[in-house]
């Protein structure tokens, strides 16, 4: 299957953050030829420069939120990789910014259910979407795929980013099942940066998600790897967590507030306890057991 899909034409949707230039490259580097649908204008500019020198990469002007121009950067490809990217004029969540992801991710999918080239939609949502619950409410148990953040939790105590990214994917599904896309989505741990933040909206509940050992972070390339991973696996289904480590440790908790707050000290951390993982990304682990990341066209013809 992955030589049959590198010759083909995917669209990356927004390919102006983290994720989606990452995305762009490898896929090119692949094999794919890409159109690069791209929200923010300074990128915009840096991604035409790119194209003039790649005769595989078409840029997009891309607005989720407009329709017709979603539909323009989808035609003649047989994919789209797709991620919510907060606009650079306001880079925080609230519920104003939910109700603009739903929106955002009901015209994606109804233009893809509008284009018959598409054969799969891969749809970036978040970890915070499978994890946000009543804990004392229940019996405390492992997460996985089959599990779904409690909106009413999430308004409850303002955690924005869970209850925007829970919505957001079940409209999705919806619309996919509704119209017949063949679409799974990847509900990523906390993406790692150099230019990570204290106030990247992921860390609101941050002392929770520790203690209840479902506080899982991913490195970019591995998020990369995973995306093309179930697009080209034909048997890949339904939803993926992606993770590539825990944080449960004191250890783990220092490491982390020295990289987003590196002028102060961590307090309060003499405690060694390790809190038990709960959370589990074993679907996706089985699936990428084979997964060759350094594949190259010229390897596939």
């Amino acid at each position: 299957m992955a030589s049959e899909l590198s010759n083909q034409t995917v669209c990356v949707m927004d390919a102006s953050g983290r994720l989606g230039s990452a995305l762009v490259h490898r896929l090119l580097q692949r094999g794919y030829a890409v159109h690069a649908a791209v929200h923010n204008h300074d990128e915009l500019q840096s991604f035409k420069r790119l194209s003039s020198e790649n005769m595989k990469l078409r840029v997009f002007d891309s607005d989720p939120l407009d329709y017709h121009s979603i539909m323009e950067a989808l035609k003649g490809c047989c994919g789209l990789f797709y991620s919510f990217e907060l606009p650079s004029d306001n880079p925080t969540y609230d519920e104003f910014m939910g109700e603009l992801e739903v929106r955002a991710a009901h015209n994606v999918l109804e233009a893809c259910a509008q284009t018959d080239t598409i054969y799969k939609v891969v749809f970036t949502s978040s970890a915070t979407a499978v994890f946000w619950r009543d804990q004392h409410n229940s019996v405390p148990s492992d997460v996985d795929e089959r599990n779904w953040s409690d909106v009413n939790f999430c308004k409850k105590f303002k955690l924005w980013h869970g209850m925007s990214k829970t919505v957001a994917e079940k409209t999705a599904w919806a619309l996919a099942m509704d119209r017949g896309v063949n679409m799974v989505s990847i509900n990523a741990g906390l993406l790692m940066h150099p230019n990570l933040s204290i106030k990247d909206p992921y860390l609101l509940g941050a002392a929770e998600m520790f203690k209840d050992g479902v506080f899982v972070v991913v490195d970019l390339g591995f998020l990369v790897d995973a995306h093309i991973c179930v697009f080209e696996d034909s048997s890949s289904y339904g939803r993926y967590l992606c993770f590539n480590r825990v944080i449960n440790c004191s250890k783990d908790v220092v490491k982390l507030s020295t990289m987003l707050l590196p002028s102060s000290s961590p307090q309060g951390m003499e405690d060694n306890r390790v809190h038990e993982q709960r959370i589990s990304s074993q679907k996706l682990s089985k699936l990428m057991v084979d997964f060759d990341s350094e594949l190259q066209m010229e390897r596939c013809s």
